[in-house]
């Protein structure tokens, strides 16, 4: 039998078949020893095969072989640094849900899942959310991140669930796809999916008021099926998201509009530092290229930094 991955609690994955009967499987031992270093080789979004479990009288089964992915988002693993942790497979787009403000979102973690994105072939956009509870301040950072991001390529949406604000738009970006939805806990994640789609009544908390933090709702993936068309895989708030297998010479080509102006520097082989004759660096100094972007590059390139900027998102949120 056959069917798509539409939740995953870690051990038991919940499987849709294409007559939307649901089976409650597991995973034969052996699929653990094939050289995947992630922490969960299935993730929401994998097509298996599966065995029903003859024992069973339930709807249960046992997953035999997994289908070649179209792609993917992975990140490391917070606890086991040398591993990684696939959040989710064969999708359409990658939205990040951030926040400038209730909690505020860094521009370098929000730069890392770009990046994440681009390198495994997903397209990606960014919706800031809670845009009604903004000061003066976080408006123009919100006027200045939006116009990086829209210049970088990247479809950019303002939302507020409150005020019931971009909920249209957002509808579109997600209709007739299979999106994953990411973003820190407190986001407000869950609450704009229940606006969207308010059968779905997913659980949501509010904000630490003694942290400003969010507190996680989502326990696992999980996809569900948009009244509207498509289908969205919610999935927990994300603390850090560390960058997996990438060389230096690489990640300047998962920043599109680095990419776009590579060929324009004097040395075919550029790392855009110190090298004479450099495009990017040149785009930076008449802001034609946004300094947070060129910033997030240069950590991302140097890996004992990129560390500790890593460590450092997880513990200022």
């Amino acid at each position: 039998m056959q069917g798509t991955v539409v939740k995953s609690t870690g051990s038991w994955y919940m499987v849709k078949t294409g007559a939307g009967e649901l089976f409650s499987c597991r995973v034969k031992g052996k699929l653990r020893l094939k050289g995947i270093k992630s922490t969960n080789p299935i993730a929401v979004g994998d097509e298996v095969h599966f065995e029903q479990d003859a024992a069973s009288f339930e709807q249960e089964g046992i997953i035999t072989g997994i289908n070649d992915r179209k792609n993917y988002i992975v990140r490391k693993s917070v606890n086991l640094s040398k591993r990684t942790h696939i959040i989710a497979a064969n999708v359409d787009l990658a939205v990040l849900i951030v926040t400038l403000e209730y909690p505020k979102t860094f521009p370098r973690f929000i730069d890392r899942f770009l990046v994440t994105a681009e390198a495994y072939a997903v397209p990606a956009a960014v919706v800031f959310n809670k845009v009604d509870l903004y000061s003066e301040e976080a408006l123009t950072d919100l006027a200045f991140y939006s116009l990086v991001y829209q210049q970088a390529g990247y479809e950019v949406l303002h939302t507020s669930a409150e005020k019931e604000l971009g909920l249209e738009d957002l509808k579109l970006l997600l209709k007739d796809k299979r999106s994953l939805l990411s973003g820190h806990s407190g986001v407000g994640k869950s609450t704009l999916i229940n606006k969207i789609e308010p059968s779905l009544d997913l659980k949501t908390h509010r904000i630490s008021q003694s942290h400003g933090q969010g507190q996680h709702t989502t326990t696992f993936a999980e996809m569900f099926s948009l009244s509207f068309g498509g289908e969205i895989i919610d999935t927990p708030g994300i603390r850090g998201f560390g960058l997996v297998d990438m060389s230096p010479r690489e990640i300047g080509d998962y920043f599109p509009e680095v990419f776009r102006l590579k060929e324009q520097c004097k040395y075919h082989n550029c790392l855009h530092l110190k090298e004479p004759g450099c495009a990017v660096k040149k785009a930076v100094e008449s802001n034609e290229l946004a300094y947070t972007r060129y910033e997030s590059y240069l950590s991302f390139i140097a890996n004992d930094e990129e560390e500790n900027n890593y460590r450092q998102d997880i513990y200022a949120e």
